[in-house]
Formats: structure tokens, sequence, C-alpha cells
């Protein structure tokens, strides 16, 4: 990079008992401004340091001397140097008088824009953000530069404080070729744009520091009469220009939205939420978090969405190297991490407000069953695949640690029973571990997915889905958020009548896993599903808590009424069976119980003697 100051200018503003120690200062070429204070010490700062100048503070007769080698003051307090790129801004009592001066040294670097030469190129409109000191406007410089010398656009800064193009009617050589317009009071620099639209027919607009409602404005119709704009703002991250109401129009604008009931069902989410209003004002969003590190938001319009919709974006961070090397990488959101509810001992407790990022073979896109490799050893068939020793009965969920032993062995029918035992031990042995495998987050789905599986529900109890996944601890979250599940369940009505749902998941390559019914044993049969823990030829034991409401000793006995008839009637012997008359309430939870078994039932009788009918299969 080529540094061009003129320093030697500003420091012949100053007194010579100040002047004269920052020309033998070894670090002059790194002074970032020189502070003068009534009755105060002279200070000179540099960009890791501060010193004082003198011990003698400063007097009126030396802001005098300053204030009649420095131009005229404008409206904003500030002035220059013609021909140079110093700013002098000042500090005024009561009674208008100046009692402080900032010397600011202005520079300008030759080269500083080439992290975001590409962007720049494109055409697009570049907001750069960032706190005071980090460069904004010595980036501004050269952009315009660039723009007006290199790709030969007809460039126009609107410098409302001389501070682009230096002091005086002559703008300073490092604007190249751009035209610079002057604003007689920073108030009507909202006017001079529109006036450099109307009157000199620009490509591009240089704006520093948008900072009033009224500019914000006047920048959005500017880049709606299709004027590419370069402009830059106060606020370190993009999220506080999202909350300024003065200056949130450059991003978009946010508004109040009313959600009807089938869009608010599907979003998970309130009635009332906020959204973006307008397109942006700025394509392109630039932070400049240090003068080496810079964050870019290509798509400004997406990532306001996504920060409103409570999602982190993954904006690219491009650094400079000491070689002088531009380094791209991505910034990505730290996944949330699934609570465990200390009330069903350690497991995965089921939340609504997970949001969190797709995890597993989600994130490429693709969700594809993995294969099956059929193997023969000795006579046995393995089935093995790239997860886990598909066995339901002795691997719940799938291992994949211990079948890496047995591939990894060389060819399979090369193995002697001896291995294949100690092997299937082995795997067997890790099996009985498995929760405590699931515990920690770090296993494997059927299809590739990190447990606990990110489920979207749609139409579907979120009561009754909690219950399944307390009482049986299984390693679901439900989410909230499309964009981070690994499968949507929804009713299979919900399903066939709304194609805005199939037509969502199929862009974002979610699966839809669909039940006939919202009770709890199509619930838990779809969630075990999802799991490969389902075995239709071998039904599980019911847990008689996933079908009670309130656990009562009436409940409970009633339900236990019907596993006893199914265990040991229905089931073994092939014969119908009739129930004790119950209440409404407590016949729809046997019913459930009898559809667990995959069995049907039916209720016949009147009150209060209207009971339940098992029949056989």
């Amino acid at each position: 990079m080529q540094i061009t100051d003129d320093l030697q200018k500003l420091l012949d503003v100053l007194p010579s008992e100040i002047r004269q120690p920052l020309e033998q200062h070894p670090d002059k070429d790194r002074l970032v401004e020189v502070v003068m204070d009534l009755g105060r010490l002279p200070e000179a700062r540099f960009a890791t340091q501060a010193e004082y100048l003198s011990q003698i503070p400063v007097s009126r007769e030396q802001l005098n001397y300053c204030i009649e080698r420095v131009g005229h003051f404008g409206g904003d307090n500030r002035a220059g140097l013609e021909r140079t790129l110093h700013r002098i801004s000042a500090i005024r009592n009561r009674s208008g008088e100046i009692i402080g001066l900032t010397l600011r040294v202005g520079r300008a670097v030759f080269g500083t824009i080439g992290m975001i030469r590409d962007l720049v190129e494109t055409g697009q409109s570049i907001l750069m953000l960032g706190r005071p000191g980090v460069g904004k406007t010595t980036a501004l410089r050269e952009i315009a530069r660039v723009l007006a010398d290199e790709l030969q656009k007809r460039v126009v800064i609107i410098d409302t404080s001389n501070e682009i193009a230096g002091d005086g009617d002559v703008p300073h050589p490092a604007i190249g070729r751009a035209r610079r317009m002057q604003v007689a009071r920073p108030e009507l620099q909202h006017q001079v744009m529109i006036e450099a639209v109307e009157n000199h027919m620009p490509e591009v607009i240089v704006i520093d520091e948008i900072g009033t409602e009224l500019e914000a404005m006047a920048a959005r119709t500017i880049a709606e009469r299709g004027v590419q704009l370069v402009g830059t703002a106060h606020g370190n991250r993009i999220e506080n220009l999202i909350k300024n109401p003065t200056l949130s129009d450059l991003v978009g604008g946010i508004q109040a939205v009313t959600l009807g009931d089938e869009e608010a069902r599907r979003r998970g989410s309130q009635k009332t939420v906020l959204e973006r209003k307008a397109p942006p004002t700025f394509e392109i969003a630039v932070e400049m978090l240090e003068r080496q590190r810079w964050v870019v938001h290509e798509q400004v319009a997406d990532m306001v969405d996504n920060l409103l919709r409570g999602r982190q974006p993954n904006p690219q961070v491009r650094t400079i190297t000491d070689a002088g090397e531009v380094t791209i990488t991505r910034e990505l959101p730290q996944a949330p991490t699934p609570m465990r509810s200390p009330s069903t001992g350690g497991g995965y407790a089921a939340s609504l407000d997970t949001p969190g990022r797709p995890t597993g073979w989600r994130t490429s896109g693709q969700m594809m069953p993995l294969p099956s490799q059929p193997r023969s050893l000795r006579g046995q068939d393995l089935r093995v695949t790239s997860t886990a020793l598909n066995s339901p009965r002795t691997l719940p969920f799938g291992s994949s640690s211990g079948i890496r032993d047995v591939t990894n062995a060389g060819d399979l029918s090369e193995l002697g029973p001896r291995s294949l035992s100690n092997d299937f031990e082995q795997m067997l042995d890790q099996s009985w571990h498995q929760s405590e495998l699931l515990s920690d987050g770090s296993f494997a789905g059927p299809n590739g997915e990190d447990l606990p599986l990110q489920v979207y529900p749609y139409g579907i109890s979120s009561q009754q889905l909690d219950q399944v996944i307390r009482v049986l601890n299984l390693p679901v979250v439900l989410t909230k958020d499309m964009d981070s599940a690994d499968a949507v369940l929804a009713l299979r009505s919900h399903v066939k009548n709304h194609s805005k749902l199939r037509h969502i998941a199929k862009a974002r390559h979610v699966p839809i896993h669909a039940i006939k019914a919202n009770t709890v044993s199509q619930i838990t049969r779809a969630l075990r599903r999802l799991l490969d823990m389902d075995d239709p030829s071998n039904p599980d034991v019911a847990e008689l808590s996933l079908f009670t409401t309130t656990g009562n000793e009436d409940e409970i006995e009633a339900l236990e009424e019907a596993r006893l008839a199914v265990e040991q009637i229905v089931i073994p012997k092939g014969q119908p069976v009739e129930l004790l008359p119950r209440s409404a309430k407590v016949r729809k939870m046997q019913h459930e119980l009898v559809e667990h078994y995959r069995l049907k039932s039916d209720s016949f009788g009147e009150e209060p003697n209207r009971r339940l009918r098992i029949y056989p299969a």
C-alpha cells in the first residue's frame, strides 16, 4: 500500500513548543491526531498509545495561533487545510468561543480496498459500517478513485465536511478523476445528493456519514434511479442499523406484519411479526471491524430476513495476511446445545424454542437413505451400512464405531468364526450403552443426521409430542425453524391439502412423515420410525404413562385392564374381549392403547354402561 499524508503541513499549524516534540518523535508517521484543550496538557495520540507533548497547559494564545492558520470553521465546527486531507475540529463553550481543537491526520492510502475490489466492480451499492477511526473515509476515498480512474465511471462525491477530497476549491489528487460537490451546511446534504443526480448525470454517488432520515430517503431515491451508491454509516454491526429507526431504511426498513392463521402455524410464530418493509437501498454491506478484518454481507435482503426470523447469518470474513494476500472465510453461527431435562434422568427435553442450523447430511442439501451392502460370511448374511450393523433388536438406533472394526479388517469372507464372534460381541456390548452415547449428542441418526433429531411439527399436538419424547426419553428436539429441521411430522390430511408445505419441504430437502391421526400411538410410531427403532413384527411393550393425561389411579387401572386383555387374550388366543364400562375420556385412552398394538376396537352400549370391545388382528 502507498500512503500519502502531507504531515508537515499539519505540523506547521501548531505552535513551536508543541510542533518540535512531534517533528522529533520516532513514531510520527503513525500519528492519528493532536488534541489541544484550554488549560490542559497537549496530547498526541498514536495508533496504540497517547503521549503528552508538553508539561505546560494549552493557553488561549496557542489556540488562537492554530485558528489563524486554519481555514473557516463551518456549521459542523470543522475546518481543513487546502489541498490536504487533514481535519481540524473545534470545541466551543456556551458563548461560541473555541476552547479546544482536535487536529486529525488525513492520509490517502492507495490499495486499501483490495479486500472488496471484486464487490466494487459488480456495480452494486455498498454500505460501509464501522466505529469512528476504523478507516471508513479512507476506504471511501480509494473506492471513488478506483471507480473513476480504473473502471472509467462518472463518479460524484458529496463531500459535506471536505473530509473525502480535502479543503479548498481544488480537490485532493487522491480521488483521481472523481468530481466533488461541497455542501454549504450539513443539514443540506440530502438536497445536494438529489441535485447531483439531476444536474451532473453520475453513474456512482459517494456519500460519507449518512446520519439523518432525510439523507436515508435521498439515498433510496438515488438507488431507485439506477445509480450505484457507495456510502458510510456509524455502527459496528448491521444489527445496530436494523434497530436504528432513523437509518433502518438503508437495509429495507422494518415493519410489523399480521400473519394469517395458516402462515403463523407454518412458521410456528406469533401472528404479529417483524418483517423487512422494502428492498434495501444497499445490496452489499461491509462491517469494518478492524483495519485488516472486514465482514461482508453479499445479500443484505436475505441477511435482514434471517435476523428478523431469529436465524444467525454466516457472512464472509475477509482478512489480509502479513504477505498482503486476502483470505476469505465464513463466520459460521454456533449450533444451539439441546437442554437436558432434570425430570427425565438426563434425557433430552423437547422445546419449541430451539432454533438451530441443519447438521449431518442435511447441510449438503441431500437427505438420502444409506445404501445397504449385503456381504456373505460362512453362510450368514450381514447387512452392513456406513452407519450401523442394522439389527433393530440388538442395536437400536445403529452403532457406527463397532462396524468400523469389521470393515477395516479386510474382506469379511476371510474372517474366521472367532474374529466374527469377537467383533459382534464388541458391538453388542457397545449397544447396551447406547443411551449414554446419545446423551452427548455425538451420534448419527438413520440418515446421517446428528442426534438429537430436529423435528418440525405441523398440525400435531405439542402436548402429546412432549409427552411421548419425555416418557420414552427419545433423542428428539422440536423446532419452529424449517431450515434447521431434519424431518417434518404432520397430519396426513394437512399434507394432502396444503401444497405449500410440500413445496417448502421439497425445496429444503426435508422429508415429510405423515400420520393418520393426532394420537399418542401414531405419534410414538412415527418418532420411532424416524429414529429407525420401529419393528412392526415385534410391538414394544406399552408405556401406560404415555396414554394417560392426569396419571390418576382410575386411568392407570383402565389402561392396565386393556393391556392385559390384549397381551393375554386377544393376541395369543385370537379372541375378542369386552372391557368394563368407562367414561368417554378413559375409553379414548384405551382406544389409543389398543391402536399401539395395531389392533382395532369399538365402543358399544349406552351410557353409563358404554364400554370397549377389542378385536384380534
